[in-house]
Order: structure tokens, then sequence, then C-alpha cells
């Protein structure tokens, strides 16, 4: 199997499904590790506090090596056959009531199988056999976004299942036969969903804030990257890059204002450390650019009076 080069440093990333437009830059130490996952048919589990990217190296590999990207967002109710499918009982047991009704019509037979709507890893599996219980589950139903016309399922997907550490322990357990063996099976109906011939392995990406801990087992079958925003001896110079990177126009437009959102971030990160809350970070610092340009004017005027909206993210004492 040929490895992506990732050899496009800095990406524009396109909006695709509920995510926006938006840059990515990778790092050497990103390049490294999506390499090594991928060779060694790992999933990358990204650790770090919220704001790092660790959500959107997901989406900027799968644009980077033109594959399918597709998504998921963990909290706590869900489950590890979430990610693989879902059965809607809600849907059967209103359709069986409707036929129970003297002169009542259903729109489908009571079959299982046509409650049974596929999930992420499904898609990422076997594309096609998802895309036929698609139409079994609902016809017409939309279709995960492809990254181009010409994607085909030999081109391979990338999986981001996103905040796995709000999930029970059950769940990053309940992945780990899916994602070693690249077959599940369908509990409702007992089909066996088998990656499709052809289709190389999804590069799963999952990441966690560390608000709770992950299994041993999930670990050990994980290769780990952690994001760190820089010390504050380079903090400064990192974030006039992005700054610069999203946002070229105001930047050159008001070149002092990126230094001086950065120096306030800086400033209210230690504040809030010392008073143990949240710390502002590098997603803060964009919104504040954002915010900035978007209001339009001299921004320099401005930049003190959206500091609070944007940095501080607790009750005044």
């Amino acid at each position: 199997m040929k490895l992506p080069s990732y050899d496009v440093i800095d990406l524009d990333l396109p909006p695709m499904g509920t995510w926006p437009a938006s840059k990515h830059r990778f790092d050497e130490k990103q390049i490294n590790a999506l390499r090594a996952a991928e060779a060694a048919g790992r999933p990358l589990l990204v650790r770090g506090e919220p704001g790092t990217g660790k959500s959107q190296l997901a989406h900027a590999a799968a644009w980077a090596s033109k594959r399918l990207f597709l998504s998921v967002v963990v909290d706590a109710r869900s489950e590890a056959s979430d990610l693989q499918w879902r059965f809607d009982a809600v849907a059967r047991l209103a359709d069986a009531h409707l036929a129970a009704v003297p002169g009542g019509e259903t729109p489908r037979d009571l079959d299982v199988s046509r409650y049974v709507e596929p999930g992420p890893l499904w898609w990422a599996f076997d594309w096609n056999g998802a895309a036929a219980q698609l139409q079994h589950y609902r016809p017409g139903g939309p279709s995960p976004d492809l990254p181009h016309e010409e994607w085909t399922p030999a081109d391979g997907a990338v999986l981001l299942i996103d905040e796995i550490d709000k999930a029970e322990a059950d769940l990053p357990n309940g992945l780990l036969e899916a994602l070693g063996n690249g077959r599940f099976t369908v509990g409702p109906t007992g089909r066996v969903v088998a990656r499709g011939k052809g289709v190389p392995p999804p590069l799963v990406v999952v990441t966690t804030n560390d608000e709770r801990e992950l299994p041993p087992a999930f670990l050990r079958r994980c290769l780990v990257l952690t994001l760190k925003l820089p010390d504050e001896g380079g903090f400064i110079e990192f974030l006039e890059e992005r700054g610069k990177l999203h946002f070229p126009k105001l930047c050159a437009a008001f070149p002092e204002v990126p230094t001086a959102a950065a120096q306030m971030l800086i400033e209210d990160r230690r504040a809030a450390h010392e008073a143990g809350v949240y710390k502002p970070g590098l997603a803060e610092y964009l919104d504040l650019l954002r915010a900035l340009e978007g209001i339009g004017g001299d921004a320099g005027e401005h930049i003190e009076a959206l500091r609070g909206f944007v940095f501080s993210k607790q009750p005044p004492a």
C-alpha cells in the first residue's frame, strides 16, 4: 500500500459536511505520526488541550490524501455500535402501530433490516454495501460527502472519532475487534460487514482531551500523538504564524495586532492557570482575530474591548 506523502504543508480546507472551510499547517511531528499510524495499521490517538487542532488534523489528512472524510463526535451516551450501525427502533414501533390500525398502511414492511442505518465505520469498510443498506433503510437518504467526483472506495477513507474520553470504557473496548479485524456484526440482523475487496484500511484518528482515562487494552493498540502549545518562549511566534495563515489580510493591514493578541492570550492563560480554570488557547486567539476582521475598522482600537468576550470563559468573581 502506497502511503500518502502529505507534501503540501499549508492546506486550504474546503467546507465538508458540517465542517466549515479552514486552513491547516502540517508540522513534521504530525506528518511522522500519520505516516507511522498508517504503516502500522493502527489508530492514531491524538491528545492535547482543547484548541490545539486535534480534530482538524484528521480533516487535513483526508483532504491532503484525497480520501473520504468521515467523522463522529462521541458523548456520554455513545456506544461502539453507534459507529457501526444504528437500529431505528422508534420508527419500527411506529410503523408496527400504524400497521395494526384498521385500514392503516406502513410505508415499508417490518423486517428488521429495513430499520438499520449504516454508521461511519460501515461506510469506511464497505462503501457500496453501506450505500445499498441506506437505500434499503431510507430510499433517497443522503450519503457522506465525497472528496471529489472521481473518488472510489479503493482510494480509502479517514475516520475521525472525536472526544472518545467522553464515552464509557465499553466504547473504545468495543472498537478493538472491528478495527483489528476489519469487520463487525450488525446485531439486529446478524449480517457481517467486512472491508471490501481492494479497499485499504481506513486511517482512524481518535481524539481525547484526557478528561477520562482510556482502557489500557485500547491504548496498547494505538499510536499516540500529543499536541502541545509551545512554551512562552516560542508561543508568540507560533501564534503570529497561525494568525497570518488564517487571516493574512488583517495581519497585513494591522501588523501589530497578531503580536498584541498573542501577548494578551499569554497573560490571560497565566491568570486562568493560577485560578485553576479553563485556559484559552489557539482557538480563542483565532476567534479574536476573526472577530476583529469581521467588525472591520481599526483592529488595534477594538482589540482590548473584544479581548474579554473571547478569552474569559468564567463568570466574574
